[in-house]
């Protein structure tokens, strides 16, 4: 499967950037997803991968081809560019039975194709199936009832299913009624025969006329398969839509109409239609949206399956940040129109490039506490946090706040100079919809309380993001705290503590409930606290926090 490489991908509508000088390489046999906030971009991404969408500048690469470049006036469309597409509507036709909307691309398909000999290759799955006999008169047994009635239909799925075939090849196989045990043998040996000679014959034309059949049954000439330019012919199409069948798990369901299907099964058709023409990238904008809570769980676990199953590159567009953390290998996390972080999902948890990413990624939502101080010589960093309550940041590696300092400052300095550059383009529009400090928010029990005027932030203001997990209570915690509210789930307790007028949120594991006012000690454990700088969202470092 191929890598996807976008490069300085810009899209805007007049001032308006939807997407905004955007680098991505999605690696091959991935499953990316772009996950952000309604109007952040992920769609726009998705569209201009997909061809639906044409960028204002950039350059987009598929594999080894370059299907849009700015510069070189390059824009291959979206049908040539061998990518499916699965929208958030399923899109399926409610007039046509599943088998019929799965294949409806395939018969649009018209392109350079090995020419193949589907009578050999038909004899030839003939002759394979028919060497245990058995299997097909076990088949028919579970396909019988009581009363000795046989079920047509779902004889012919097993077939189709059991030894993957065509619904041609299937039909051939159930007119030889190979449902007796009486001189089964000597049936199967005189249909073989018949088989065989039918194979040699095919092969011997093929050689008069100057022509081979290979192991896949493709007519070569000298050693080199014979392509030609066509349609799909009806056993080829038979056989993609039975493969993705196969694939969702929908064989049985392959008469029925769009209506008579529950809206898992519907999403099922509309992904098998999407990998029947066995697209390089498969490209889902939110297809679990329109899903009830258990529905999406399992849709979930399917996916994951699936990706493992196609050996696809999967890109996925999502605003649901658990649906991102459970799917992805990797997570691009946008904010209008600007790529914010691009890791595994674990590291964005764990590690978040800024404020906005650690408040989006994790439920319940990390706590931000405010603090100032300074850092001392040994590395750490003394602070006062809570109102009053002096604490002290040990990073987990050894750093010096001033170099750090010094970095983003060049880097600030490169980010302005390049936008300086950019506007002396021509054909360059200022952004209307310009980049703003994310506005994080501190809990508090009564926010109307903090009426005093905004000091200006200095490189002395911190904050600090604590995950819900990291706050541990115990007898011998360091801090006091009153339960503000507690919510059991039965796995878990989603505990809010008030600590002077702020609000703290833990999580407590186990079947461990606490009464509303009742005190509690507690401390910061672990050693993945996070600091930021408040002037700037940036993250600085990670460590332990010690009241």
């Amino acid at each position: 499967m191929p890598k996807i490489i976008l490069e300085n991908v810009t899209k805007r509508w007049g001032r308006f950037y939807a997407v905004d000088n955007i680098n991505l390489e999605i690696d091959d046999n991935s499953f990316v997803t772009l996950l952000g906030p309604s109007g952040c971009g992920k769609t726009t991404i998705l569209r201009m991968i997909a061809g639906l969408e044409t960028p204002t500048s950039g350059r987009i690469t598929i594999g080894d081809k370059v299907v849009f470049d700015s510069a070189q006036g390059i824009n291959v469309p979206a049908n040539k560019r061998h990518v499916g597409f699965l929208f958030q509507n399923y899109a399926l036709w409610p007039n046509m039975t599943v088998y019929q909307n799965i294949k409806f691309g395939l018969s649009n398909i018209k392109e350079e194709m090995p020419t193949v000999d589907h009578g050999a290759k038909r004899a030839d799955a003939l002759l394979r199936i028919l060497r245990k006999p058995e299997d097909i008169l076990r088949i028919y047994e579970d396909c019988t009832d009581k009363k000795g009635n046989l079920d047509t239909h779902k004889l012919m799925v097993r077939l189709i299913d059991t030894f993957e075939i065509s619904m041609f090849t299937a039909k051939e196989l159930m007119r030889y009624r190979l449902n007796a045990q009486a001189n089964l043998a000597a049936k199967v040996q005189e249909i073989r025969s018949k088989l065989e000679a039918e194979l040699q014959n095919i092969r011997k034309k093929h050689k008069e006329a100057g022509y081979e059949l290979n192991q896949k049954f493709e007519v070569t000439k000298n050693g080199e398969v014979v392509k030609t330019v066509r349609k799909m012919d009806k056993e080829e199409m038979d056989l993609a839509v039975r493969r993705v069948a196969r694939i969702v798990k929908i064989g049985m369901f392959m008469e029925r109409y769009p209506s008579e299907l529950s809206g898992g099964q519907q999403q099922r058709v509309a992904i098998a239609r999407t990998l029947a023409p066995e697209p390089s990238v498969l490209l889902m904008d939110e297809p679990l949206s329109n899903l009830d809570a258990k529905l999406r769980l399992e849709m979930r676990s399917e996916l994951q399956r699936l990706h493992i199953e196609t050996g696809s590159t999967f890109v996925y567009v999502t605003h649901d940040q658990l649906e991102a953390m459970t799917l992805a290998t990797k997570i691009c996390l946008l904010d209008n129109g600007v790529l914010n972080q691009y890791d595994k999902p674990l590291v964005v948890y764990n590690k978040p490039n800024n404020l906005f990413v650690a408040d989006f990624v994790g439920n319940p939502a990390i706590n931000f506490i405010e603090a100032t101080g300074a850092q001392k010589p040994d590395g750490s960093f003394e602070l006062t946090m809570l109102g009053d309550i002096k604490a002290n940041f040990q990073p987990v590696s050894e750093m010096s706040y001033a170099e750090w300092l010094k970095a983003q400052e060049t880097e600030e300095q490169n980010r302005l100079q390049w936008e300086q550059e950019r506007l002396k383009d021509k054909k360059s529009v200022e952004k209307s919809n310009k980049e703003s400090h994310f506005r994080y928010h501190i809990a508090k029990v009564d926010e109307t309380l903090d009426d005093e005027d905004e000091k200006k932030v200095t490189d002395s203001d911190f904050i600090i993001g604590v995950r819900p997990e990291y706050i541990k209570i115990s007898e011998n915690g360091s801090l006091t705290g009153e339960v503000y509210s507690a919510m059991p789930t039965g796995m878990e307790t989603t505990v809010r503590i008030r600590i002077g007028n702020f609000l703290l949120t833990g999580v407590v594991f186990g079947g461990v409930t606490y009464k509303i006012g009742q005190m509690i000690k507690l401390d910061f454990e672990g050693n993945g606290i996070v600091l930021f700088s408040r002037k700037n969202g940036n993250l600085i470092t990670l460590g332990s926090l010690k009241v």
